[in-house]
């Protein structure tokens, strides 16, 4: 498959992405994602080692889109938790006592 990352050209095959992350240790993923084999790698990480360019050249929108053509499973940003509502001391004793809590 013929994709453009940071503005080159790449000709990308399942098997050849497979063959170049053999070996590779993934790094610690914490924003987007992709599968390959049994091991998750952070995308940076695999468009470094497939177009071997700096990180910085290339986005992970343009890594993530080709690895989703070429069939890998990729995960986005993990979602944040939603935010806890914090009650006033009132409100905890009140909760305490078994008394419904208003807002």
């Amino acid at each position: 498959m013929r994709c453009v990352i940071a503005r080159f050209p790449f000709d990308l095959t399942k098997s050849g992405v497979l063959e170049s992350m053999k070996g590779v240790k993934p790094e610690q993923v914490i924003g987007e994602s992709v599968i390959i084999g049994r091991r998750t790698y952070p995308v940076k990480q695999v468009g470094q080692v497939i177009t071997r360019q700096d990180r910085r050249d290339f986005s992970a929108g343009e890594v993530l889109r080709a690895m989703t053509q070429l069939g890998f499973t990729c995960r986005g940003l993990p979602r944040a938790a939603a935010p806890t509502r914090v009650l006033s001391p009132l409100q905890q004793a009140s909760a305490m006592l078994g008394i419904p809590v208003t807002v």
